[in-house]
């Protein structure tokens, strides 16, 4: 799962999986925090181009990193949204803190 984390200048990009349920969103977090306090990164781009599934969990995985990136005056970014996870973000009222490109 590490092989799913990069970081690239100030940016974590994080790969999302296919299925983003319950137990892979503990996974993604904590690996996520580690990261963010390790690296110091100032943002965070949750890549969505092979995830198919998205349930509650993932919505607090965004929201959890926004919280802690925001503070610092980090931005989060949606890329590769299909149009099903890009409505689940829309939905939830995600777009109106976080970029969905």
């Amino acid at each position: 799962m590490e092989e799913d984390f990069k970081v690239i200048d100030n940016y974590l990009m994080v790969k999302m999986p296919e299925e983003v349920d319950h137990h892979k969103s503990v996974r993604i977090s904590e690996t996520a925090d580690r990261y963010i306090m390790r690296e110091g990164v100032g943002n965070i781009v949750f890549d969505f181009e092979d995830t198919r599934f998205m349930d509650s969990s993932g919505i607090g995985v965004i929201i959890g990193r926004y919280k802690k990136i925001s503070y610092f005056g980090g931005k989060i970014f949606a890329v590769n949204t299909d149009a099903r996870i890009k409505r689940t973000l829309m939905i939830c009222g995600l777009h109106k803190v976080i970029e969905i490109m």
